[in-house]
């Protein structure tokens, strides 16, 4: 039986080697991408299962040797050839031991390497192929499937008498063969897909094989690590360390059911596996996951757009059209495919600065904070000299300002696709180009302008230049998208010179504060002095015409008394009595008294001062009922 085994092993061996060469050939010459990766898989299949065929050799060996052991001790004569020590040295089984100890897990190690630096690799290679024909495309189709048969046949015998047997070290080698014989038949499909226009299957196959072969390679490593810290029990026979239970799970999926049944059996107790219902769901599982995964072929056939978008609708990389907002009906992935595109959404792409998740500290932004990842631009310093006694503002050692300066700006431009086809089709990748066109024109434009007006007033003005600058490069490029604003929001000298600069710029608001200030005193006392000046002419002035008039009319009333007088004196004269009379009598008490036949003695006291108000306030008050 041993013998049958090595031959079996034997033959796994020799079939992944050839089969790994020719379908390795065959893939370089045809081009096709998933035959390499493909051909990779059949490489490292080989080398476990050269490993496993020189194990069994050991064992085989060993076994040989405990079996010649057992017939030289039959007999008492040959027993007594050899003590207790010398029947425990077996140089067979210390050769096996010595093997499993050390180069097993040395072959892990340099398994696992292999495997998972053989995905980085194929994946990053990957990355920048872009798809083209394969060279005659039905002749590696053709042979990969005669490949995958052949490998199927020999992995399905190998399997079962690695099962029925419980041939451990005839596992890794059978399992790698099923999976070949998988991936055989998968650069087959991938060929035939290619054939029916569609041209990135290869490399998307060719891709979900390294990803498989990279998370094979961390089960390596895994099944290495758990295998250092395993506890050994003597006499229990463990997996070999190289063993890849995924690679048997892939190989072989119908032994999920035979494990779901072996464990159902142990768990209940009885044969669960027996009763109908199991049979059934066995029977019908394979029909049930084909029927799931039709209808969930038929659900990608049903289209639906959101408000507010659009989408480019292809058939096997051809564009048909644009979809609407609304349902539509389509061909089942993968045969037509639709893009959806924010088409009336305001959408912003950042030059000079990288938006950060995390948020800032209250709403107060300093500019000696840093506050998000910013770039700094060059300026243009166009500060004329001060001509000052007939100097400049040069230093008496001839250095003048530098001619640029430092500037960190925060650009946001805003924009929104107005051609959906030519946004798409136009160009890989439009956001990315859209952001290097408005970094070139940012730069262009401030090594144009001052550094101090784009610090101030010249904001706008340069937001609205940005933005007709932007919008005429990418009508050039034909990108279907228009630039609806352009935003200087965070415009500030660098982190490590902020501090400095606002030093100056507080030292030069100081300065025009003061002299904002004396300008206010000269004026303020200047027109104060004005006013004074003003006032004292004008009151001057008018007490002069004041006086004039006066004269004038003393004048004039001497004037004409004359001609009264001399009418009538006596009544002039009464006259002029009696309004000296009146003038000097107003304000003033007056007693009247009423008799003229009566020699009454008036005696008047000059002391006596009684208000007015007081007088004014007296009531009689009536005279009392009897």
């Amino acid at each position: 039986m041993e013998r049958k085994t090595q031959s079996n092993g034997l033959i796994n061996l020799l079939a992944l080697m050839l089969v790994g060469g020719a379908g390795f050939a065959l893939a370089k010459y045809s081009g096709t991408l998933t035959g390499l990766i493909a051909s990779a898989f059949l490489g490292i299949g080989a080398l476990v299962s050269l490993v496993s065929w020189f194990q069994m050799r050991l064992e085989e060996r060993e076994s040989l040797e405990k079996l010649e052991f057992q017939e030289l001790t039959k007999t008492a004569a040959s027993s007594a050839l050899f003590n207790a020590q010398e029947t425990e040295v077996f140089p067979a089984q210390r050769s096996r031991e010595q093997f499993e100890r050390f180069f097993v897990p040395a072959f892990a190690v340099l398994l696992f390497v292999l495997q998972a630096g053989g995905a980085i690799y194929a994946w990053r290679s990957l990355a920048g192929i872009i798809p083209s024909a394969i060279q005659d495309p039905t002749v590696p189709m053709a042979l990969f499937g005669v490949f995958a048969l052949i490998l199927f046949v020999l992995g399905k015998y190998s399997t079962g008498v690695a099962r029925l047997q419980k041939l451990r070290l005839l596992r890794p080698g059978a399992g790698y063969l099923l999976l070949s014989a998988y991936l055989c038949f998968a650069v087959s499909a991938a060929i035939a897909a290619v054939l029916l226009d569609f041209a990135s299957a290869d490399l998307y196959v060719a891709r979900a094989l390294s990803g498989i072969l990279l998370l094979i390679g961390v089960e390596t490593l895994i099944n290495l690590i758990l295998e250092l810290y395993r506890p050994r029990v003597k006499g229990k026979v463990e997996r070999p360390v190289y063993e890849s239970r995924l690679v048997s799970l892939l190989g072989q999926p119908e032994g999920l059911i035979i494990t779901a049944r072996e464990t159902l059996d142990y768990q209940f107790g009885f044969k669960v596996s027996e009763t109908w219902g199991f049979r059934l769901v066995e029977k019908y599982i394979w029909w049930f996951i084909i029927g799931q995964a039709a209808v969930l072929l038929i659900s990608t056939s049903f289209v639906f757009i959101d408000a507010g978008q659009q989408a480019l609708l292809e058939r096997n990389g051809k564009p048909l059209g644009i979809l609407l907002p609304g349902a539509h009906l389509k061909l089942p992935w993968p045969v037509d495919k639709v893009y959806r595109y924010a088409t009336e959404q305001i959408q912003t792409v950042n030059v000079g600065f990288v938006q950060e998740d995390t948020a800032l500290n209250g709403n107060v932004v300093l500019w000696t904070v840093a506050h998000s990842k910013e770039e700094n631009f060059l300026v243009a310093n166009r500060q004329l000299p001060m001509i000052e006694e007939g100097k400049t503002n040069a230093s008496s050692n001839g250095n003048r300002p530098p001619p640029v300066s430092l500037l960190t700006v925060s650009i946001p431009v805003q924009f929104q696709i107005t051609n959906l086809q030519e946004w798409a089709y136009n160009n890989e990748d439009p956001v990315g180009l859209l952001e290097h066109l408005a970094s070139r024109e940012v730069v262009h434009y401030l090594v144009s302008v001052d550094f101090q007006d784009i610090m101030s007033k010249g904001r706008w003005d340069a937001g609205q230049t940005l933005r007709d600058r932007i919008q005429a490069k990418a009508d050039e490029r034909k990108m279907g998208a228009s630039v609806v604003f352009v935003g200087l929001q965070d415009i500030h000298p660098p982190q490590k010179v902020a501090a400095d600069y606002e030093k100056v710029v507080s030292a030069i608001s100081i300065k025009e504060a003061l002299i904002l200030a004396a300008n206010a005193d000269a004026i303020r006392y200047t027109n104060l002095a004005d006013a004074a000046s003003f006032k004292t002419v004008s009151a001057a002035q008018s007490d002069s015409i004041r006086r004039k008039v006066d004269a004038a009319a003393q004048a004039a009333l001497f004037t004409n008394q004359i001609p009264a007088y001399e009418a009538a004196p006596s009544v002039y004269a009464t006259r002029a009595y009696l309004q000296t009379l009146s003038r000097s009598m107003t304000n003033a008490r007056t007693y009247l008294v009423m008799t003229s036949n009566t020699q009454d003695v008036v005696i008047l006291n000059l002391e006596d001062k009684i208000r007015r108000d007081i007088l004014s306030d007296i009531t009689i008050p009536p005279p009392k009922a009897k």
